[in-house]
């Protein structure tokens, strides 16, 4: 069993993992983005959960609104961006499967 009691507040950071899957938390700030077009991950699904804040993700060119309560799942390969276009910070939790670093 592993238990996270307290989240970090700004940056990307691994929270836990095994050998099947990693969380992670990433806090992006107003106009920061991460990845790009060439962001991919090979073997790995991605999912997104939208914690707080707004933001948007461009995946394979597509652009998709994120609000709290937002659940986007990347599959392998898929080149993407998370960016924080809101007022306040863009608080997500995410999932790797399997592990992605």
């Amino acid at each position: 069993m592993k238990h996270i009691a307290e989240r970090p507040s700004a940056g990307f950071e691994i929270l836990a993992g095994t050998g099947r899957s990693q969380a992670a938390t990433m806090v992006l700030e107003p106009g920061e983005s991460t990845g790009g077009p060439g962001n991919r991950h090979q073997t790995a699904d991605q999912w997104i959960f939208v914690v707080s804040g707004a933001g948007k993700a461009i995946v394979e060119g597509q652009t998709i609104a994120l609000a709290p309560g937002s659940l986007l799942l990347i599959e392998p390969g898929e080149g993407h961006e998370i960016i924080c276009n809101g007022s306040d910070a863009l608080d997500t939790v995410t999932f790797y499967s399997p592990p992605e670093y």
